[in-house]
């Protein structure tokens, strides 16, 4: 969360602003919204900042905050925000609509990779189940062209198939045009969802090739660097790289080369980092040993995201080694 976003809601007339999977360290956003009128509600998974409490908010959802005895701690981003809807749909005498939210949160478990554990588990059991009777026009459209097939068919057939549809709900995010998947859950016509459907399946298609050209351009920078390939954590920075795709891009790094690695794209004046890590590296703590290089950061163990001014990228860079 911005403070730009936030003001920009405000003036729009927006008093209440639900986040989703983000927030938990929006210390600075949250004091926007307090002073623009607006009420925040915090949704996320993330870890809490050590010392630092939560962002004063009408109210913060997060099973990772220290004094939180719910018990599974597993939850996704989409896991935490359908406990709202839940809550929401059950004071509201309409609980006979939660098992159909469960076919998306399902879809968004298996895609974070969040330990099937606890709830996270039943969540899938029950969502895989029920994605084989989808009344959603959106959801129907989007599962059935990224599978090819009958939504049944694809589900006895792959059982991996939620990571084809994943991106596809992604890609309009990370391509700046988010709204089409809000689009696409709420439209009621067919015609109107398959033609959704087909866009989302298009900005895939750019994503995935930005996400080869930025990938090529990283590469191309550790091949090229006998500091980088030394390097405990890899840090690779260029310019004007989409950064809803460099978080995939230290993906493909950290897995190829076996280090953790930060992926870094510099706009101007302000820099957009994203890390990935392996097994027994704590990413986000790493960060925490140099708070001062950041404007925001946020993240857990395996990955992080981050923005800081373009200055402070050498800095980075040369604290990773």
């Amino acid at each position: 969360m911005r403070d730009e976003v936030i003001e920009r809601a405000a003036a729009d007339g927006v008093r209440l602003i639900i986040s989703v999977d983000t927030g938990i360290r929006a210390f600075a956003a949250a004091e926007t919204a307090e002073r623009a009128g607006v009420e925040l509600i915090v949704t996320d998974h993330h870890l809490v900042a050590p010392g630092d409490g939560v962002p004063k908010a009408l109210a913060v959802l997060n099973p990772n905050q220290s004094d939180c005895g719910y018990p599974c701690k597993y939850l996704c981003g989409a896991g935490v925000a359908f406990k709202v809807a839940q809550a929401l749909l059950e004071r509201a005498g309409r609980g006979r609509l939660i098992p159909s939210f469960l076919k998306i949160v399902a879809i968004a478990t298996i895609a974070d990779a969040v330990p099937l554990l606890g709830e996270n588990r039943a969540i899938v059991a029950l969502g895989l189940d029920g994605l084989r009777q989808v009344v959603n026009p959106g959801l129907k459209g989007a599962a059935e062209k990224s599978a090819s097939w009958t939504l049944p068919d694809a589900l006895r057939a792959q059982p991996r198939w939620p990571f084809r549809i994943a991106p596809r709900m992604n890609a309009a995010g990370r391509m700046d045009v988010a709204k089409d998947v809000v689009e696409l859950f709420t439209v009621k016509d067919a015609g109107r969802a398959r033609e959704l459907a087909e866009n989302l399946d298009r900005l895939n298609s750019a994503r995935q090739q930005e996400e080869q050209r930025i990938s090529e351009a990283v590469l191309k920078q550790v091949d090229e660097s006998e500091e980088l390939r030394g390097a405990a954590c890899m840090v690779i920075e260029g310019e004007g790289w989409h950064r809803g795709v460099i978080g995939i891009c230290a993906a493909r790094v950290a897995e190829r080369f076996g280090r953790p690695a930060v992926v870094i794209t510099r706009e101007g004046d302000e820099a957009h980092g994203s890390g990935r890590s392996i097994p027994g590296f704590h990413l986000l703590n790493a960060l925490e040993t140099a708070p001062e290089l950041f404007l925001r950061y946020g993240g857990h163990a395996a990955a992080v995201g981050f923005a800081m001014r373009a200055g402070n990228v050498c800095d980075a860079a040369a604290a990773a080694q």
